[in-house]
C-alpha cells in the first residue's frame, strides 16, 4: 500500500494588508515566484487567487516538505508584490470580483457560459491526488470515497465568514461552490465507461465546457494518472493540509466498510458538514441519524489504520485529530476572533505559521 504517490493543490486568496480585502495581483505573484523544484504556481478563476501544485510524493515526509515549501515560496512572493497570502476557504471582508477575472481565454469562455456563477467566486480549496493505475481505479476510488467525503468536509471547514458577515455555516465555500451545475458528491459509477459516457453527456449539454470543468468533488484527473478529490476548504496550517491528504490516500487504499449510501441522504450530510464543521453533529450517510461530526471523523481513522500504519503515519494523524479536538476546526478558529480586520491578520500569520 504504501507505493501509492500523492501530490496536492493549494488555493490561497490574496489580500491588501491595509484593507484586508481581496486584492487582484495574482499575475504580480506568479511572476516574481521563485518556487523550488517541482513546484509549480498558476493563476485561478480570478486574479485574486493563486494556486501552488507541489511535484509527485512517495512520502509522508517528502510532501510535507513540499506544502511548506509551497507556502514559503508564495509568502515571499506575495509580500514582495505588496499583498499577503491567505489561507481561508472565502474572503472573509469584501468580495473577489467584479469581473474580468483572470486574463486567460479559458476562464473567459467559463464566464461567459456561466454568468453571474463567476461573480464574487473567491472560492479556495485543498485538491488531493492520488496515484492510481487506471480510469477504472480512480471511479473505483471515488466509490469507496462517497461515505467519507462529508467528514473530510468536516475536518477542513474553513470559510465560516464572507463579506464581512457570520454566514452560520463553517465552510461557505462548499455552497458557494455546490452553485454550479456538476458539483458536490459525484454520482456512484459502474465503471470508467460509465463515467465517461456522463461526463460527454454533460459536455453535449454546455453545463461544462471542457473535462476539467468537472468539479464534482472526486473525479479521474483529465491530465495526470491520478484521482483528485477536491472537497476541502484550504486549511490555515500546512499540519492539516498533510494529514487531509494522508486521510485522503489512505482512504483510496483502503477496502471499503460500508454499503453504498444514497444521494438525497449523501446531500444531507454534505449540507450538515458544510454547516457545523468537526465541532458539531454529523449525519451519517446511510440513515441520516445524528451524532457528533469528531466521533465520525475518529471512525474514518479507525477504518483506514492499516493503511496509515503501514506508511508510518498512524501516530502523526492521531496526533493532528486530538489537536483537533482541542482547537477545533479552522471555521471554530476564525470566529474567536473579535472582528472582521483581527481575523484577516489571524489568517495572514496563521498562513505563514509553518513555512
Amino acid at each position: 500500500m504504501s507505493h501509492y504517490t500523492v501530490g496536492v493543490e493549494q488555493e490561497f486568496l490574496l489580500v491588501d494588508p491595509e484593507s484586508r480585502r481581496p486584492v487582484a495581483l495574482a499575475p504580480r505573484v506568479r511572476e516574481i515566484s521563485r518556487a523550488p523544484g517541482d513546484l509549480d504556481v498558476q493563476g485561478e478563476l480570478t486574479p485574486y487567487q493563486i494556486e501552488v501544485a507541489t511535484g509527485v510524493t512517495h512520502c509522508y515526509e517528502e510532501l510535507d516538505e513540499q506544502v511548506r515549501s509551497a507556502r514559503r515560496a508564495l509568502v515571499r512572493a506575495a509580500d514582495e508584490a505588496g499583498c499577503r497570502l491567505v489561507a481561508t476557504g472565502m474572503p472573509p471582508l469584501g468580495e473577489a470580483g467584479p469581473p474580468p477575472g483572470t486574463d486567460d481565454p479559458r476562464y473567459h469562455r467559463i464566464e461567459y457560459s456561466h454568468r453571474r456563477l463567476v461573480i464574487g467566486q473567491g472560492a479556495c480549496g485543498l485538491h488531493v491526488h492520488v496515484g492510481v493505475s487506471s480510469k477504472a481505479e480512480a471511479v473505483a476510488a471515488s466509490n469507496k470515497l462517497r461515505p467519507w467525503l462529508p467528514t473530510l468536509l468536516a475536518l477542513s471547514a474553513n470559510s465560516p465568514y464572507h463579506a464581512g458577515e457570520d454566514t452560520g455555516y463553517a465552510s461557505w465555500r462548499s455552497m458557494v461552490w455546490s452553485r454550479w451545475p456538476v458539483s458536490g458528491p459525484p454520482p456512484f459509477w459502474n465503471s470508467a465507461d460509465d463515467y465517461d459516457r456522463t461526463v460527454t453527456a454533460l459536455i453535449n449539454s454546455e453545463a461544462l465546457i471542457d473535462r476539467a470543468m468537472v468539479y464534482w468533488d472526486v473525479r479521474p484527473s483529465a491530465h495526470h494518472p491520478t484521482v483528485e478529490v477536491r472537497v476541502a476548504d484550504i486549511p490555515q496550517l500546512a499540519t492539516e493540509v498533510v494529514v487531509l491528504a494522508e486521510l485522503i490516500r489512505a482512504l483510496v487504499v483502503t477496502e471499503p466498510s460500508e454499503q453504498r449510501v444514497d444521494d438525497p441522504v449523501l446531500l444531507a450530510a454534505y449540507w450538515r458538514a458544510s454547516r457545523d464543521g468537526v465541532d458539531g453533529l454529523a449525519a451519517d450517510p446511510h440513515t441520516g441519524k445524528l451524532s457528533p461530526a469528531f466521533d465520525r471523523a475518529m471512525q474514518l481513522v479507525d477504518h483506514v489504520a492499516v493503511a496509515l500504519r503501514d506508511r508510518g503515519t498512524l501516530s502523526t494523524v492521531e496526533r493532528q485529530m486530538d489537536w483537533l479536538r482541542h482547537n477545533g476546526c479552522g471555521a471554530a478558529r476564525q470566529r474567536r476572533c473579535p472582528d472582521p480586520e483581527s481575523l484577516v491578520d489571524m489568517l495572514i500569520a496563521r498562513t505563514r505559521e509553518e513555512t
